[in-house]
């Protein structure tokens, strides 16, 4: 039992480390990008699929002057180029404007036009909720039914 229990904790160390070369490489390219402007973020998480993340580096005006992106599953995904979308409006895509592609990249390019539009217009933009606060909603949530059954 004490052997599966490290083999799991070790498995979690080396993702987190591994993990950490994916941060490393999205955070500067992030920075490259915000240096010279605005940038809209879309993300979309995968779970047991390639999740997405796009950036779009935006002028004043909204308008996409550059656009990257990261998908992958792996912590061998790197931020690549993302053409086809420089001078439109960031605010104006959605999933159609993406070429046949996996779901959540076409998501994470709805999300960023959603994000940049409640930017605009003053509202709140709500953090999606970590797989730590989903774990202790389920768990609230069943102590709660217990406690009132």
């Amino acid at each position: 039992m004490i052997k599966i229990a490290l083999v799991i904790g070790l498995a979690f160390v080396i993702q987190f480390v591994l993990s950490s070369f994916q941060m490393k490489n999205f955070n500067n390219e992030f920075v490259r990008l915000r240096r010279k402007g605005k940038v809209a973020i879309g993300r979309k998480s995968g779970g047991f699929h390639a999740g997405a993340i796009v950036m779009f580096r935006i002028d004043e005006k909204g308008i996409i002057q550059e656009s990257r992106k990261i998908e992958g599953t792996t912590f061998l995904a790197r931020v690549k180029d993302f053409p086809g979308f420089e001078g439109r409006y960031v605010g104006d895509l959605s999933v159609n404007d993406v070429e046949k592609s996996h779901k959540n990249l076409r998501k994470a390019v709805e999300d960023a036009a959603l994000t940049y539009r409640k930017y605009m217009a003053g509202e709140e933009i709500a953090q999606p909720p970590s797989n730590f606060q989903k774990a202790g909603n389920v768990v609230t949530n069943l102590f709660n039914r217990r406690a009132g059954a």
